[in-house]
């Protein structure tokens, strides 16, 4: 009996530290990713305002890795929060995890990390990105995001697209396609910011859960650049 007690403290100690590391990993991660868009929105030529102001939920992944020579593909992890209300007025939502995987990332900016923003531009976008798993150009309609005074000219592009892109790489910003790319929920990340298991949907949508103090700086920044959504009404829908 005494030996299995042992055991049963034993394990204990060994969980306890690692899912408390691993829950400080997401919370560094959640964090970054606030600190990686006020970076960009900070440079002169950057994401658009009126862009930005009409998108229903913004999508950071910091230093999204490539993989291993020989492997091919990419794999990075994130946050996404959306404008809460039924039809994504009001203010910005606590942050879901998720993560990005893709042959078709590339690293066109070179350097070997690389830091992405996906705006998803309507409520169309915004209900696929909250599927357990969404095909970027299949689920929804993906294109680069047009930057700075770009943005005029590339009305086109950001009628049809339902998500726009944008990467930094070495200090340099641009536009960049992720059409092919894979985005999912990340679960266990989730669980560990959150303390239990949560749907992106219900943290999102749902209310489930507050802030944390992790995402308050991607949360408040949102609030303070795009507080009210500049939407034609018709793509609340």
């Amino acid at each position: 009996m005494k030996r299995f007690l042992l055991l049963i403290v034993l394990v204990a100690a060994v969980s306890f530290p690692a899912g408390a590391a691993r829950g400080d990993k997401e919370r560094d991660r959640l964090h970054e990713a606030g600190v990686v868009l006020q970076e960009i929105l900070d440079v002169p030529d950057n994401i658009p305002k009126p862009l930005l102001e009409r998108a229903e939920c913004v999508i950071v992944l910091p230093s999204v890795k490539k993989l291993a020579v020989g492997v091919g593909g990419s794999y990075g992890r994130g946050a996404m929060t959306c404008r809460t209300g039924q039809h994504y007025t009001g203010g910005w939502s606590a942050p879901a995890m998720y993560a990005l995987e893709g042959a078709n990332i590339g690293f066109q900016l070179g350097g070997n990390a690389t830091d992405f923003v996906l705006l998803v531009m309507n409520a169309r976008g915004a209900r696929s990105m909250l599927k357990s798993k969404v095909r970027l150009g299949a689920d929804a309609a993906a294109a680069a995001g047009p930057k700075g005074r770009t943005a005029e000219a590339a009305t086109d592009i950001v009628m049809r697209a339902e998500v726009l892109s944008y990467s930094r790489a070495r200090g340099l910003f641009a536009g960049i396609s992720l059409e092919g790319s894979t985005l999912r929920q990340d679960n266990g990340a989730n669980e560990n910011i959150y303390g239990r298991k949560l749907t992106a949907e219900q943290i999102i949508r749902g209310g489930a859960v507050r802030t944390p103090a992790a995402g308050q700086t991607l949360v408040s920044l949102l609030n303070s650049k795009a507080p009210r959504n500049q939407s034609d009404p018709k793509s609340l829908r």
